[in-house]
């Protein structure tokens, strides 16, 4: 089994979203009831009624409005089928992989991107002859930018990569990001 990414809960916007579609169509109904009992149309339907009289889908203001509530739509579409909590990245569970086959419930753990990081940071300034470190971390690839101020550039390279690869195995991450080391001598 292979362990998935944390979701963000989207609670208040997903509360806020069904409020109002509630709200909406509660009115619609009730405005429909009303009109079914020979009474008036709402005031609001008269007025939305008469205006689709007078625009078509021709109009600019027209399509200038469908655009936009379709990329409002499309962006909610994407946030629902997107995980949410990218920052965070998941680590492997206590046998190896991200939950256990049977038992109680899964644990899960995960470590935010700039923690793991400043982890990789640290682990990089105790290599000899690194006197600055910049690491960014992403899902697939950490990308470590340092200085050195003594020693050979290949020396100070083969011992980073070893520290850093090392470092992500001690991170015990389900999905171990590839790194990318760039080494260059301060400039005076």
């Amino acid at each position: 089994m292979t362990a998935h990414r944390f979701r963000s809960a989207r609670r208040i916007p997903a509360a806020l979203v069904a409020l109002l579609v509630l709200g909406a169509a509660g009115l619609l109904l009730y405005d429909l009831a009303a009109v079914r009992a020979d009474r008036p149309a709402m005031a609001w339907r008269r007025e939305l009624a008469h205006r689709l009289e007078l625009y078509t889908p021709a109009d600019p203001w027209v399509q200038v409005a469908g655009g936009v509530l379709a990329l409002a739509g499309a962006v909610l579409l994407l946030l629902a089928f997107t995980p949410g909590i990218r920052r965070i990245l998941m680590m492997r569970g206590p046998d190896g992989d991200g939950e256990p086959e049977d038992g109680p419930p899964p644990l899960r753990a995960g470590i935010g991107r700039k923690d793991a990081a400043q982890v990789l940071r640290d682990r990089a300034m105790e290599v000899p002859g690194v006197r600055s470190a910049r690491v960014r971390m992403g899902r697939s690839r950490v990308r470590v930018r340092a200085t050195s101020h003594f020693r050979e550039l290949d020396e100070v390279r083969a011992d980073l990569a070893a520290v850093i690869a090392v470092g992500i195995e001690e991170l015990g991450l389900v999905h171990p990001p590839r790194p990318r080391l760039r080494v260059r001598r301060r400039a005076d």
